[in-house]
């Protein structure tokens, strides 16, 4: 027997380490299907183990010799309890270096990982805040003593703390649409900030909480000057999806475009006339954008689509030549496209979309449970229509 203890690790501190170069084997104890469904993914390539906890339980010696000796072992488990019970026995059965996560795979799907978009130079400071659990982005922008938060998860701490940081207080909260494969943060920044939460009313019309309505090409500006922030209305992922173009230069696309495809225009059940929007959003209400345009997404399908600096963006251009939702030649096949890659959208989404209009009220754990997993917003199966990390990287030189 060792005189290892095991030790806690927080979310934060597994992204850093597969962000730098895993030098650990990460072992998952929960069972096979949610293994299956969800996992933890990073830039960088890490060995990953899945054995369920009731294994450990049921044949210990067993389930210990699919661990290999010697290395460092970091262990996921549903909520942190089953992965300090196997911690427990690993150390006890010769292993030295052995961690688990704190509060579990639930504290990794909360995790907000923000990167600075803007160069130094720049008058202003944008944030992307990737939430690498369910591979989507949020945006928190600084002017001054003022703080604009675009899309924002539960996790509002992060916005609040990043923008004290700076010195400023968030004053805005937007929605580029009413998201379905997550819980909104802005009623809670609201709550918790005294903000304005500004939405497109043809997704929040009648929602349960106060709002104020954006309008197409309504600006927003900061009390210090700077960048101002220009709404575009952009329907086809849902009828009220609006992007923001921040400076002329960022264009803040929520699930319109992504790096790799378009948002799906099915997830209201109405994907013949929605993907007809679509088409004109990205064929027409768009074409004005500059090629050099920066697209910030909200969500991604791999991390072949980051960048060097593990942003997840590209140049407005590049995408319009690479990605197959910009190249079809017309309606019809655009919508055959859709037809071809519509698939079936997660039971709980329905129930995502009432919260965000705050027609349903959960708890914080029954919100927790909802939002696990992936995003399944793209217009295509994962992978299915992409660009390559290569051509990505091309595009934001």
């Amino acid at each position: 027997m060792s005189n290892a203890v095991p030790f806690t690790y927080t979310a934060g501190e597994l992204f850093a380490q597969i962000c730098q170069g895993p030098d650990f084997v990460l072992l998952d104890v929960r069972n096979e299907k949610d293994f299956a469904n969800w996992s933890v993914e990073g830039p960088n390539f890490f060995p990953y183990i899945n054995i369920p906890y009731f294994h450990f339980m049921e044949d210990v010696q067993d389930s210990l010799a699919k661990i290999p000796a010697g290395e460092k072992i970091r262990i996921v488990c549903a909520k942190e309890g089953s992965a300090k019970y196997v911690a427990d026995l690993l150390v006890d059965n010769g292993f030295t270096d052995v961690g688990y996560l704190q509060q579990g795979i639930v504290g990794w799907g909360n995790l907000l990982a923000p990167r600075l978009v803007t160069p130094p130079e720049a008058p202003y400071l944008l944030y992307q805040c990737n939430r690498p659990g369910k591979a989507s982005c949020s945006y928190l922008l600084i002017v001054g003593k003022e703080a604009m938060v675009f899309d924002p998860a539960r996790n509002i701490e992060t916005y609040i703390e990043l923008a004290a940081s700076h010195g400023a207080v968030i004053t805005h909260s937007f929605e580029t649409h009413r998201q379905a494969d997550y819980i909104s943060g802005g009623p809670d920044l609201v709550r918790e900030t005294g903000c304005t939460m500004l939405v497109n009313k043809l997704d929040f019309d009648g929602a349960d909480f106060p709002y104020q309505e954006v309008n197409h090409n309504e600006i927003f500006a900061f009390k210090a000057g700077g960048p101002e922030v220009r709404a575009l209305h952009t329907p086809g992922h849902t009828m009220g999806s609006t992007c923001f173009l921040v400076d002329g230069k960022y264009l803040l696309s929520g699930d319109t475009i992504f790096v790799n495809t378009s948002g799906r225009p099915d997830l209201g059940g109405k994907w013949e006339a929605w993907a007809r929007e679509l088409y004109l959003t990205l064929m027409l209400r768009l074409r004005h954008l500059d090629d050099s345009t920066i697209v910030l997404p909200g969500h991604y399908t791999t991390w072949e689509e980051a960048d060097d600096e593990l942003l997840i963006c590209g140049r407005l251009g590049q995408l319009r030549r690479q990605v197959t939702a910009f190249r079809l030649p017309h309606e019809k096949k655009f919508a055959e496209f859709i037809q071809e890659n519509m698939r079936p959208q997660p039971g709980v989404y329905a129930e995502i979309r009432r919260v965000n209009g705050g027609w349903l009220k959960v708890s914080p754990e029954e919100a927790n449970v909802m939002d696990l997993g992936k995003n399944e917003c793209g217009a295509s199966n994962y992978g299915k229509v992409g660009i390559s990390a290569e051509v990505q990287r091309a595009a934001t030189d």
